[in-house]
């Protein structure tokens, strides 16, 4: 028997090259593990607010899982880095409640705006396109657009847990603190980041269920718990009837200049989200070579392209690699093997999925928060004191959450960029992505003013 599992060990040692990075499988496991702990929240955060567009929430945790699944496999046998992979943070909140709910595009038709532009991604992945849009994208205008994001699922969250009401005269105010369900939420606010700043392994997951069987006994408005009791705690998986293979191209190609600038968002999203996190993953686990390229990088831009395409077809909005990987690393994980590993977890949380549709709003608020906090991080790398960089900046991230709208927000921060370039006579230093930017923002603002 020792003799079997040796031979397997060797397998494994050969083909993930566990000695060569100073790994070894127990490592790798308690890595995977780390980093399931760290992003297991994702399950039920993105059902929740996917379902929002119109999806069964049980079909989006399973959609969820499969496409965590998938390209987490994918990662660690094709490209070998220890990078998770599951539906990104932020792209599933512009597709719920900028494309559908604002725009009334059918979540068939978002669904097939997500699964193009990973095409597009895949061919800019292959070739050197993908450098020189990286180059030419102001610092600015990816920060901007990142903490714009950022902003609007902190909103977001507190609006979908009561925290934030509507109110006549100042637009919206804090819910009041008698509500056990805001209370609640307020606590969760608090409580949250200081597990996150001790270091708490799986500090989001725990807050998760720990505000999720309080709300067993917490009422809510409607007189009844804020947690419904789950219908089970195992269950076999169910097949996404409901969301597989639903998407609507038609829509998607009939109504193309609306759509253009979301393509360019979510090109752009999962294009620099994957970037960012390849570099701070690689750079943590010492694995980039001597002149400071990444192994295996298009084979890891790939991965993300291809389960970006696979995604929607079960549901589920842009798949990208999760920053959140750095915690594996930090445990030791340094190969695929890792993300072979957080890939078996989300095999088992398959069979959970009846815990995960009970999660209230209340629950998954902190945790919003707490995302979008870190998406906003970017902000550190601008000079606010050079209004060129600070305007573009500012105008984005207001105008994206005062506006609820995503799109407005990127091109005034486009337009303030270019205008104030021009203004300083310097019109040789606006690339061509930038200008093709401007034309794309016009077109949409000119089509969508003709449907209104």
């Amino acid at each position: 028997m020792s003799e079997v599992l040796d031979a397997d060990k060797g397998v494994l040692d050969r083909y993930f090259r566990l000695t060569e990075r100073g790994s070894s499988v127990r490592q790798e496991v308690i890595a995977g593990a780390t980093t399931f702990a760290a992003m297991a929240y994702i399950i039920a955060v993105n059902p929740a607010i996917m379902s929002q567009a119109g999806m069964d929430r049980g079909e989006l945790v399973i959609g969820t899982a499969i496409a965590a699944i998938f390209g987490s496999v994918m990662m660690g046998l094709w490209a070998n880095l220890p990078l998770a992979v599951a539906p990104a943070m932020g792209s599933n909140v512009i597709l719920t409640f900028v494309v559908v709910k604002q725009m009334g595009v059918p979540w068939q038709g978002a669904l097939a705006m997500v699964a193009f532009t990973g095409f597009v991604f895949l061919a800019l992945s292959v070739s050197k396109v993908r450098e020189k849009v990286a180059r030419d994208v102001p610092e600015a205008l990816k920060v901007g657009i990142q903490a714009g994001v950022g902003t609007l699922i902190v909103f977001i969250g507190l609006r979908g847990a009561g925290f934030l009401v509507a109110n006549p005269t100042t637009l919206v105010s804090m819910g009041s603190l008698k509500s056990p369900a805001v209370l609640m939420t307020f606590i969760g606010l608090l409580v949250t980041p200081m597990l996150v700043i001790r270091r708490v392994p799986g500090a989001l997951i725990i807050s998760i269920a720990a505000l999720t069987i309080a709300g067993l006994f917490i009422p809510g408005a409607n007189g009844k718990m804020i947690t419904s009791m789950p219908s089970a705690i195992f269950a076999w998986p169910k097949w996404p009837t409901g969301t597989f293979m639903e998407l609507d191209f038609t829509w998607l190609f009939t109504h193309f200049l609306v759509a253009l600038p979301l393509l360019f968002y979510f090109v752009c999203a999962e294009f620099f989200s994957t970037l960012g996190t390849l570099i701070g993953v690689t750079g943590a686990a010492n694995l980039r070579r001597p002149d400071g390229s990444i192994p295996n990088a298009t084979a890891a831009f790939a991965t993300d392209a291809t389960a970006s395409i696979v995604g929607p077809v079960f549901g589920t909005s842009v798949v990208t690699a999760f920053i959140e990987s750095v915690t594996g690393v930090l445990a030791g994980g340094r190969t695929g093997l890792t993300s072979i590993t957080v890939a078996g977890f989300f095999v088992i949380s398959l069979f959970l999925w009846p815990i995960f549709v009970i999660v209230p709003g209340q629950a998954t608020a902190p945790a919003l928060v707490l995302v979008g906090v870190l998406m906003m991080q970017g902000l550190g790398r601008i000079d606010m004191s050079d209004l060129l960089n600070a305007v573009p900046v500012v105008l984005t991230l207001l105008v994206t959450v005062l506006t609820n709208n995503l799109i407005n927000g990127m091109a005034m921060g486009t337009f303030a960029y270019v205008l104030l370039l021009l203004a300083m006579g310097r019109a040789r230093d606006i690339t061509g992505v930038v200008w093709g930017l401007c034309v794309v923002f016009l077109a949409f603002f000119y089509t969508t003013t003709l449907l209104m």
